[in-house]
């Protein structure tokens, strides 16, 4: 299995606005991750949205980033919360909510929400 992409891959861009509060959401309908325990491919939205404070994501190097998590062997719930903790990380957002859909794997959903404020 492959190891998790690296944060630092994560690339930003100066908010064109950082006086106002304004909401991006950032869908990825076709996110993959392997389940570590049958090695099977996981399918999953993963939808962000977030209030930028002085940074915004570069939408390819986002792209990228998600693309290469596809054979990496995570949890559902690992995997969501990595991914928010890379992107916090990067953007230092005022606000961010990252959520895994994950489609039905022997009839069960899970959807996995993250959430994170600015103090």
């Amino acid at each position: 299995m492959a190891d998790a992409p690296a944060r630092e891959s994560l690339e930003t861009f100066p908010n064109p606005n950082p006086a106002r509060d304004y909401q991006i959401v950032i869908e990825a309908p076709e996110f993959t991750c392997v389940c570590p325990k049958t090695g099977h491919p996981d399918f999953a939205n993963m939808q962000l949205t977030y209030v930028p404070d002085q940074n915004c994501i570069e939408l390819k190097a986002y792209k990228l980033y998600i693309q290469a998590w596809r054979n990496v062997g995570i949890f559902h719930e690992a995997v969501t919360n990595r991914i928010a903790e890379d992107l916090i990380a990067a953007l230092e957002p005022r606000y961010l909510k990252l959520v895994g859909a994950f489609h039905a794997h022997g009839g069960i959903t899970t959807t996995v929400t993250v959430e994170h404020r600015s103090s």
